[in-house]
């Protein structure tokens, strides 16, 4: 078990935690929240012993091996294989034993160590370092790679695997998500979730906490409150505390307009239900928990893109890759106004490479890629990061852009990506990955783009401006081509989903479930394909007739719902009910209307799912 009991915490002399009591159980796995700033790192370097309390006390059990993520690879000569093992420091003081007991010739030190050595399952070490770099993305020509020749992104895997190749009782995890791809985020989830040991992790992912954790401890106002339950939950509670104030209301109204628009285009054709089915989900859940983000710092939108050429980019039989190899071929891609993709795709397969292409920043190695007049990229990659003056300001980066428009201009638009006051005039070099993050989104949105490519926008971001960013691209009205492996951000801002895969592009017919279940599919021959999959998953369909008068009933109960609801939005949008002594009944109300949004989300599912069925069993488009 580990206690806090009334701990005070503070970091270069300020204040991040006072009086704090915690107790978390052998085995739990909790998120911790909070927004930059509050703590969240340093309560880390508190259980790693870099950073001591101020007052009050800390207990873990002495016996307890903490394993955590560490900031810097040392360039070494050793194979990424090996410096995985190193993360399993007794199975290394065990084998360095071995060899010492081996050069003297001790045959009873010899037997004793190799006894250790299978009780820590040493036999099986290299398998199970071999699986845990399979599992983040390395290939097995990695394994003896030397350290130093990876990227940096790819340090980072390493460093994780070693953390994880751990035989830990505490492990903290500080955006593991950080530079992985969706189907590393996914294995990754997985391992987590059968991890045996007590797990405290920081993460932005609002998707990845949900499937991960049980627990989340939240620090604001220099306490920490853990609250039972996922990510999820965690939001609904906060936004219950959040209901009374009445701006929520207001920005809830036009934060979800966008996707209501979108199920209500498909609620009359349903050649799109699977999309359409995930875009209810996240409406439905979008409304409970906008309340919790009411009082976020970030406030920003696109801005209306000025005329966008039909079509806006053309890829005609392209090829796309590095120098003269050629990754990706046959590519044939129209994109259109207002056309929303999010691309899939295995570590590898070629996803980067295709947006590079599309922006324009590599020519194709074969065929034609063609550009509308007038389209306007806003193009956002890591490697952008790079190109910010380090010694320069968000506000000169934005004179320099666009030098006709008065700074107070740019200081209130600024603003709205949290750059106030003394920030805006601050040298860019000392921010944060976040923070340049913010300003390069801030430059990319400023200049009007007609088709915005996104190349993991969301890297660095925290959960506060990943909402507002999911918010802004829901109500975008432009095109957009997005790469993530932030499940809630593609599932909430794409339409479609387009498939990369064995050297080629193909249109993606599901959802993100079905994704997961076509990456647990054979990666050689014999696989099968998406379609396949996603009929596979289909529940079996009753008589034409059933399902008919199942609809109609839905139908009427969702008109019930929604008139119901009606009503009680427009009182709760009155000021005058705020000033009613009775707050029981405001309360009550309040909670109602999250009872509605609901019951609306899981009616609307069944709407579409039982349309769904009908659809395939007549073997036509509903019309």
């Amino acid at each position: 078990m580990i206690l806090l009991r009334n701990l005070t915490l503070a970091r270069a002399g300020r204040p991040l935690l006072e009086g704090v009591n915690l107790s978390l159980h052998t085995g739990q796995k909790v998120g911790l929240t909070g927004a930059n700033g509050c703590g969240k790192s340093s309560l880390f370097a508190l259980f790693t012993g870099d950073l001591h309390q101020e007052a009050g006390d800390l207990e873990l059990p002495p016996s307890w091996v903490i394993a955590h993520v560490g900031q810097e690879t040392p360039a070494l000569a050793s194979g990424a294989l090996d410096f995985t093992l190193d993360g399993d420091t007794e199975l290394r003081q065990i084998e360095a034993a071995l060899r010492e007991a081996e050069d003297k010739h001790d045959g009873e030190a010899i037997a004793h160590l190799h006894m250790d050595y299978g009780h820590i399952d040493g036999y099986s070490a290299r398998a199970r370092a071999a699986a845990l770099l399979h599992g983040l993305g390395f290939a097995d020509a990695d394994f003896a790679r030397p350290v130093v020749e990876f990227s940096g992104g790819w340090r980072v895997r390493l460093n994780l695997a070693q953390a994880l190749m751990c035989r830990s009782d505490l492990l903290l995890l500080d955006e593991p998500t950080n530079h992985l791809d969706l189907d590393a985020v996914i294995w990754l989830e997985g391992w987590l979730r059968a991890y045996r040991g007590t797990l405290l992790m920081i993460s932005h992912d609002r998707d990845f906490l949900d499937a991960v954790v049980g627990h989340i401890a939240h620090i604001e106002g220099r306490r920490l409150k853990l609250y039972t339950g996922n990510y999820s939950f965690f939001e609904r509670a906060r936004a219950e505390q959040l209901a009374l104030q009445q701006a929520m209301f207001v920005k809830q109204q036009r934060e979800i307009a966008h996707l209501k628009s979108y199920v209500d285009r498909f609620r009359a054709k349903a050649t799109k239900a699977r999309q359409a089915q995930s875009r209810i989900k996240a409406l439905a859940r979008m409304e409970e928990v906008t309340a919790a983000h009411v009082d976020t710092p970030f406030e920003f939108r696109f801005f209306e893109p000025v005329g966008s050429p039909d079509p806006l980019l053309m890829l005609e039989d392209a090829a796309a890759g590095y120098g003269d190899i050629a990754v990706l071929q046959g590519l044939t891609l129209t994109l259109r106004p207002g056309e929303r993709l999010g691309l899939l795709g295995r570590n590898g397969a070629g996803k980067s490479t295709l947006i590079r292409l599309l922006a324009g920043e590599a020519p194709p190695l074969a065929g034609i890629r063609r550009e509308g007049k007038g389209l306007k990229i806003g193009y956002f990659a890591q490697h952008q990061l790079e190109q910010l003056r380090p010694d320069e300001s968000p506000l000169w980066h934005m004179n320099h852009l666009d030098p006709r428009t008065r700074d107070q201009d740019f200081r209130n638009y600024l603003g709205g990506f949290n750059f106030h006051g003394e920030m805006a005039t601050a040298k860019v070099g000392p921010f944060s990955g976040g923070e340049k993050s913010r300003l390069a989104l801030a430059l990319l949105i400023w200049q009007k783009p007609n088709l915005l490519l996104l190349d993991e926008p969301t890297n660095h971001l925290d959960l506060e401006m990943r909402h507002a960013l999911t918010l802004a691209l829901s109500e975008y009205e432009g095109a957009m081509v997005l790469v993530s492996h932030d499940r809630h951000l593609l599932r909430t801002t794409c339409d479609g989903l387009a498939l990369v895969s064995g050297g080629s592009l193909k249109p993606f017919d599901g959802d993100l479930d079905d994704y997961r279940k076509w990456l647990d599919q054979p990666t050689e021959g014999g696989k099968v394909s998406p379609q396949e999959t996603a009929k596979a998953a289909a529940p079996k369909r009753t008589s034409d007739r059933n399902l008919s008068r199942e609809i109609e009933q839905v139908e009427r109960r969702m008109a019930q719902l929604t008139e119901e609801k009606q009503r009680l939005d427009a009182r709760l949008a009155d000021p005058a009910s705020y000033a009613s002594p009775d707050k029981a009944a405001l309360q009550k109300s309040s909670a109602r209307q999250v009872d509605l949004i609901r019951l609306l989300g899981e009616a609307e599912e069944k709407w579409l799912a039982l349309h769904e069925a009908l659809e395939h069993q007549q073997g036509v488009e509903l019309r």
